[in-house]
């Protein structure tokens, strides 16, 4: 079967399809124009009758013949030498109750019109339709006639034989069908030349041969150490290699994926995007059933169109752990900064006061300052078990000082350890990004405050982050979240975008309600598993 598949000489296949596809655009080219064309001509008709219509109706021959009865008899002569002049089918003038003062058969005249679409005419207004009348299916075009001082006093129509508008068509449809001839037989020579062509680009080679070639190159892929999965335009999964293979078999998916919907067999996939926006998605982190993977997805293009995408990808969760931590220790690098500024400033104050010998103001100072930071910080160590999320949140109040922001923090309930390191790392990643988002946007306001505020029910952790900022456009908040998306220049738009990820990876929710100049507010629900027999 394989043999039989191969028979036929590329050139020859080629030129075959070629011309099939010639012919096909060169039928639907002459369907397109045909159409136009036709348009074009009735068009041209219409306007034809309606410019000699306009003529009649402002004729003062038909006016003041309209308006004397003696002189009715002008109407017919004049309206019957105009008919000749423009080889109209027909130019009939009627007065305000339809009837006829002209007509090509005189015997017609003062007879009512007959069609039925004078109607709107006799009220004034100017248009054209097709209708059966004495004389056969007729174009009309209807024009009202005012006397001098701008009453109504009749209507001049004027009609084309629908015949000579077919026999127009007809002729523009001989003159496209030889043209589509012409441009098959240039079709034709086309796929000729192009076969030669493509032979001397392929250096000769012939199907079974390129077969060949296809295979030695498939191996290779095979042997590759990443995973590569590519798909089609329709997201079917049309390759995937041998590493691809063992990181899904790593992450529980045993299926043969081939032939598979992309969607259906991962859903968490990103080349759905890939595939509607025909743009890369690069070093994207994503999870499959557990497993970490760091993925790059491009589109193929074939002749400027996207005929579906390809994934390479690492399996890289020991490196994302790397990540997690080092995201973490600088966030704790961050709030140490910000407590040693903050301390530096307080110490510089006390020199200060002993300098001048403030021996008084320098005791209230101190008082005022111990009192406010056993405030502040009892609340957080009493109530946040986890001491570095407690600790985070000490240095985010000394960084939010130094900004001069009123950054309040409300624990309503005892929040216990989680039972997992990374829960830590997650929470310090979302409210580390929503904290200084809040700041920064709160930078040209008057009043800046802050509000974050938690609540923790036995199995979700509920976290609030209210500013006093100019709020987020309803039509982009949703844009926000994007990778990279930002107002404030280059570089920028990740710290929203990691919010949601750390999110996700939870299980979480997010919701963001916010509008102009009112503010925003950030609203975030998410399992939290504690340590068994933390139930403090």
């Amino acid at each position: 079967m394989q043999t039989q598949a191969f028979r036929f000489k590329l050139s020859t296949v080629i030129i075959f399809f070629v011309c099939l596809v010639v012919l096909v655009s060169l039928m639907i080219t002459d369907l397109l124009i045909s159409n136009t064309v036709s348009e074009n001509i009735r068009k041209h008709q219409e306007e034809k009758a309606r410019m000699v219509s306009r003529s009649i109706a402002t004729s003062h021959i038909i006016i003041e013949a309209l308006e004397d009865d003696q002189k009715l008899m002008e109407i017919q002569e004049y309206t019957k030498s105009i008919q000749a002049a423009t080889d109209m089918m027909f130019i009939v003038v009627m007065d305000m109750n339809g009837i006829r003062k002209s007509h090509p058969n005189p015997e017609q005249i003062g007879k009512h019109f007959v069609g039925g679409d004078e109607k709107e005419a006799l009220n004034g207004k100017e248009y054209v339709s097709s209708s059966n009348g004495t004389l056969g299916e007729s174009l009309r075009a209807f024009t009202p006639i005012y006397n001098a001082t701008g009453d109504q006093i009749g209507v001049a129509a004027v009609g084309i034989a629908l015949e000579s508008v077919e026999a127009a068509l007809g002729k523009s449809n001989r003159s496209i069908l030889t043209v589509t001839i012409l441009g098959l037989l240039v079709g034709i020579i086309g796929a000729v030349l192009l076969a030669r062509y493509i032979k001397r680009i392929l250096f000769g080679l012939e199907p079974f041969a390129i077969a060949k070639i296809f295979v030695e190159r498939s191996t290779m892929l095979q042997s590759v150490h990443e995973g590569i999965i590519a798909v089609d335009n329709e997201q079917t999964i049309t390759l995937v290699n041998r590493s691809a293979r063992q990181i899904f078999k790593k992450a529980g998916l045993s299926k043969d994926p081939v032939g598979l919907k992309i969607y259906e067999y991962l859903p968490s996939t990103k080349l759905d995007p890939v595939l509607e926006k025909g743009k890369p998605e690069l070093d994207e982190e994503q999870m499959i059933n557990g497993v970490s993977i760091l993925v790059n997805s491009v589109p193929l293009f074939v002749n400027g169109e996207v005929v579906g995408a390809i994934s390479t990808f690492r399996d890289k969760t020991d490196v994302k752990q790397l990540a997690e931590q080092l995201t973490g220790v600088k966030t704790y690098a961050e709030a140490l900064r910000s407590q040693s500024h903050e301390f530096m400033n307080r110490l510089h104050v006390i020199l200060g006061m002993v300098q001048m010998k403030c021996y008084d103001e320098l005791s209230e100072y101190i008082r005022a300052i111990v009192g406010h930071h056993n405030q502040e910080l009892g609340n957080i160590a009493q109530h946040i078990k986890d001491p570095a999320l407690a600790g985070f949140l000490m240095g985010k109040l000394s960084y939010a000082r130094e900004e001069q922001v009123e950054l309040n923090i409300d624990v309503h309930t005892v929040i216990p350890e989680p039972a997992h390191p990374k829960m830590t790392h997650e929470l310090i990643t979302i409210l580390g990004n929503l904290i200084d988002n809040a700041i920064e946007a709160m930078a040209d306001s008057i009043d800046k405050t802050l509000d974050v505020t938690f609540h923790f029910s036995g199995k979700f952790l509920t976290m609030e982050v209210l500013d006093s900022g100019p709020g987020i456009p309803d039509e982009i908040q949703k844009s926000v979240l994007e990778k990279g998306y930002s107002t404030k220049g280059e570089n920028r738009g990740y710290g929203l975008y990691l919010v949601t990820k750390s999110i996700e990876n939870l299980g979480g929710e997010l919701i963001i309600d916010s509008k102009s100049l009112l503010g925003t507010e950030i609203h975030i629900i998410i399992p939290y598993e504690i340590e068994e027999g933390d139930h403090d």
